[in-house]
């Protein structure tokens, strides 16, 4: 069990919003701190390449209230969470927020590449260079089966 816990979320996915959450919880202490958490690239690549550079902070309340609805969905009434919203590089975000937090673990959720921009270079980045221990999960879509005809 954690007492610190740092998800990375992306806001555009509640499913694997969701799962992220329902793993956290199984894994964080009952008086444990969870920390919700979303980075943006300002200059419109990377976690959101749609964000247009003359809207950041429009961008960030945006974000910060699909975090909240997020928490507010899929988290025990007993429980509640931090949310961070920061434009920057996706990795050394996290990484960084980790190391300020004091976290034990982050969790991640990633495809490893193409449609969701949790990319397989800002997983490995944040699982070598985290102060803590990283869980990184698969998506669901990779999680089921494949369906193979016979």
């Amino acid at each position: 069990m954690y007492q610190k816990l740092l998800i990375a979320i992306d806001p555009e996915d509640d499913g694997e919003g969701k799962r992220a959450l329902e793993a956290a919880i199984s894994l964080l202490t009952e008086d444990g701190e969870l920390h919700l958490a979303s980075v943006y690239s300002p200059g419109g690549a990377g976690f959101f390449p749609h964000v247009t550079p003359d809207a950041p902070e429009k961008k960030e309340a945006e974000v910060h209230d699909v975090l909240d609805l997020l928490a507010r969905k899929y988290l025990p009434m007993n429980r509640s969470a931090t949310l961070h919203v920061v434009a920057g590089n996706t990795g050394e975000k996290l990484v960084g927020m980790a190391g300020q937090l004091g976290a034990d673990l982050m969790l991640l959720v990633s495809r490893g590449g193409g449609h969701w921009p949790m990319r397989k270079a800002t997983v490995e980045y944040v699982s070598v260079n985290s102060p803590c221990a990283v869980l990184v999960l698969p998506s669901l879509e990779k999680a089921e089966p494949e369906n193979t005809a016979e």
